[in-house]
């Protein structure tokens, strides 16, 4: 079995599709994982972020490695340093890494990736030289981000921590690095259950929104959290409109979140008119709430009437 590299000789750098790192502030060969390509709902969209990103790393980019729907996959197609696939054919990035890519692709000084369990998982199989970290552990991916199926007490830990602490980079780091390690130290593993612990009144709050929930024709669940002050987790609160209904929209003070089951067959992006993301969760900019109404068939007036 190849040996993984030691977490110290890999920069790591935590990233969403929305706001890229700068490629001058990244060091050596870059490896991208679990970065969507950004769509016209990111504001800049692939021409304003993920393209001027790629064109600023040059030959510096070794690899992006990703599993979310994109129009512009096809403009990579001949590129070997691209590997990608959509939702449907991949339901998590770890999955799409392997031994046999890592000595492909090579030595990487630099790795980006995702904020959430998926990415970091990706990146700490990477560092493994494309072993799992731990056996299960691409099923426990593919299951936090499907939302389908149990994953496990270390994932649904790990998820919950970065639920609860989001923007925490050396929370994150610590997770990349007890992945990394083959979870082999065990004191890597108390701060990351602490962090976990903080969901639960986090949790508790969200419960209280969903009771806010309105059924809006045909068959959405609709609720406005604008202007709550106690933290709200997005992924719970529409994850329990989708027990509701086909589809869950949450309304915050600035973006309209929409999400329906992973095995749905529900495309957001088509409905949507957008190029790229994730089928069935996307997230648009609030002004845009007329748009959003006409695409899923509600009436405007009747989502109006639930805004808070």
């Amino acid at each position: 079995m190849q040996q993984p590299p030691r977490t110290s000789e890999v920069a790591l750098v935590f990233s969403t599709p929305r706001k890229l790192p700068k490629p001058r502030e990244l060091s050596g060969r870059v490896l991208v994982v679990d970065l969507a390509f950004a769509s016209e709902a990111s504001g800049g969209g692939f021409k304003g972020i993920t393209l001027p990103f790629i064109d600023g790393l040059g030959e510096r980019l070794a690899a992006w490695i990703d599993h979310h729907d994109h129009a512009e996959h096809v403009r990579f197609r001949d590129d070997p340093r691209f590997v990608l696939a959509t939702k449907a054919q991949r339901g998590a990035c770890p999955e799409m890494i392997s031994p046999e890519l890592v000595a492909r692709i090579g030595t990487v000084d630099t790795i980006v990736c995702h904020t959430d369990f998926d990415g970091l998982a990706s990146a700490a199989k990477w560092m493994r030289g494309g072993i799992e970290p731990y056996p299960g552990c691409d099923d426990d991916a593919r299951a936090i981000d499907t939302r389908l199926g149990t994953p496990s007490e270390i994932a649904m830990t790990a998820d919950r921590a970065l639920r609860a602490r989001p923007r925490d980079f050396g929370l994150l780091g610590l997770i990349v690095r007890h992945l990394a390690s083959g979870l082999q130290d065990p004191s890597l593993w108390e701060p990351v259950r602490l962090a976990a612990e903080e969901l639960r009144p986090i949790e508790e709050e969200t419960r209280r929104a969903a009771l806010g929930f309105v059924r809006i024709d045909p068959g959405i669940a609709v609720v406005d959290i604008s202007g709550r002050r106690a933290r709200i987790d997005k992924t719970l609160l529409l994850l329990l409109g989708q027990s509701r209904e086909r589809i869950a929209v949450v309304i915050d003070d600035k973006t309209i979140n929409l999400a329906a089951r992973f095995d749905s067959g529900v495309d957001l992006l088509r409905m949507l008119g957008l190029s790229g993301g994730m089928p069935t969760r996307v997230s648009v900019d609030r002004k845009k709430l007329d748009d959003v109404c006409r695409a899923l068939g509600m009436r405007c007036e009747e989502v109006e009437s639930v805004l808070v």
